[in-house]
């Protein structure tokens, strides 16, 4: 755990009791706040009257005696409409903050110089940030991550010399930390996503960038170039004075990171400084994992990896669950576990990954549906379509692409299977990739991972027909 000492001896409100916000007022008491914490579900509030955390509905207390409100990630900040607790703290005057920024302000505290990874972007974030985390292990760093990707910050073990550490920020996040200053910034893209909670593509992307604008003085800001949006964010930090390296899989680089057909290549004032094969690194198939390896490659260095250190790390990282996992083959058939891939976008990412695809999609569905993934149908043999999704995603598939309204995912795994298995094209793979939220019917991304990779384990060794 973090102690949060800038509001010893003072009140403070939190918001919201899922893992993080539990971990935010644990945090805040240990280093000596008052707290009084509140959540809209009884199972958030009995898990912090358990932890002996003092939980008191927010509406009756004193506002004027609060020093700040601390809110969950999750809890609406501006978008479709602030949440009660936010009015009430704004009406208040009392600042609204998250747990990153109370990082932030205790990394001050307790040794600004140790250093800070911070990871955004639309898409691959939570696999950067693994692999920056993996690279750096490798090269025999003391490596804390969390954040978005699944640790709370506050949980973490405390800032201090020679501890890294590795920080995914979803855009909820970044909003609530105003001082936020990573000594290494990476942003990794940027396309429409959240704009319920943002309002428009624009302030997405003004959230996005405060990551980047917030690198320390002497820092290193790692940003990919490969969007109008993102290369915009690059030129104005190169223009504000930071050190920027900038990444393409689209487009050689003078100075950056680049990939050339299936290798990376380091460019400095127009030398190629290193070249690092991605072929043969399964963790690592495809384009968009090429941008995430881009990306680590150069946080890693700015860290102080050796190039060669760096591409040793790359050869051995196991991957993440949940994106692009390959969870196992039954007979001739790969099956995929790309459960993250919540948009059009990540989807697009796996599907460009394989060819004779039998496509499992559906959930809660995103702005836009599957159209944008039209380029890629003929790669699908076959879609199992899943959830509330379901019917308008058969009706964008109409006559291109066979497809069958399953409903849920048990079913879609046995008949995907099945088709696979019966097809005899080569290398059938069996991919997950739902382009949709889990919410319609599972609590999140990981359950609905998780759910698939036991359903593949739980079909016969040899997953032929008779």
């Amino acid at each position: 755990m973090i102690p949060v000492t800038s509001f010893k001896d003072q009140t403070v409100a939190v918001f919201g009791l899922g893992g993080s916000g539990l971990a935010t007022a644990q945090a805040l008491v240990a280093g000596g706040a008052q707290v009084v914490a509140y959540d809209d579900g009884a199972k958030g509030r009995e898990s912090a009257a358990a932890a002996g955390l003092t939980v008191t509905d927010l509406r009756t207390i004193d506002w004027s005696g609060i020093a700040a409100l601390v809110l969950a990630p999750g809890v609406p900040l501006t978008h479709p409409a602030p949440h009660w607790s936010v009015e009430l703290a704004r009406a208040a005057g009392v600042e609204v903050i998250g747990d990153i920024e109370l990082f932030c302000r205790t990394r001050k505290t307790l040794n600004r110089t140790s250093a800070f990874v911070a990871i955004t972007g639309t898409n691959g974030k939570s696999t950067t940030t693994a692999l920056i985390s993996h690279l750096l292990r490798v090269g025999g760093r003391d490596v804390q991550m969390g954040g978005n990707i699944g640790t709370a910050i506050l949980s973490l073990e405390p800032p201090k010399s020679g501890r890294v550490h590795v920080i995914e920020c979803s855009s909820y996040q970044i909003d609530l930390a105003p001082s936020l200053d990573p000594s290494v910034g990476v942003h990794l893209n940027l396309t429409p996503d959240h704009l319920d909670r943002h309002g428009d593509i624009s302030q997405y992307a003004a959230i996005k960038e405060r990551l980047i604008a917030g690198v320390q003085p002497g820092g290193t800001a790692v940003v990919g170039v490969d969007d109008d949006f993102s290369a915009a964010i690059a030129d104005r930090a190169e223009a504000a004075g930071a050190h920027v390296v900038r990444i393409s899989v689209k487009q050689p680089l003078a100075d950056g990171i680049w990939l050339d057909g299936e290798t990376l290549v380091v460019s400095e004032g127009g030398v190629e400084r290193f070249r690092l094969p991605l072929t043969g690194i399964g963790s690592l198939r495809g384009t968009h994992n090429a941008q995430n390896a881009a990306a680590a490659f150069a946080a890693a260095h700015a860290i102080g990896l050796a190039y060669e250190v760096i591409a040793v790390g790359m050869k051995r990282f196991p991957g993440l669950a949940h994106r692009m996992e390959q969870v196992g083959t039954r007979g001739p058939v790969l099956f995929v576990n790309d459960s993250k891939a919540t948009n059009a976008d990540a989807a697009e990412r796996a599907l460009a990954s394989f060819e004779n695809v039998f496509w499992i999609a559906g959930g809660k569905p995103k702005a836009g549906g599957i159209a944008p993934l039209a380029p890629f149908f003929p790669r699908v043999r076959k879609a199992y379509l899943i959830g509330e999704a379901a019917a308008d995603f058969a009706a964008t598939l109409g006559a291109d692409v066979p497809h069958e309204v399953v409903g849920t995912l048990d079913k879609a795994v046995i008949a995907a299977a099945h088709d696979a298995a019966a097809s005899g094209v080569p290398h059938p793979v069996v991919l997950l990739s739902p382009a949709c939220a889990s919410f319609d019917q599972y609590p999140n991304f990981e359950v609905r991972g998780d759910a698939f990779r036991d359903l593949v384990r739980a079909l016969p060794q040899e997953a032929i027909p008779a």
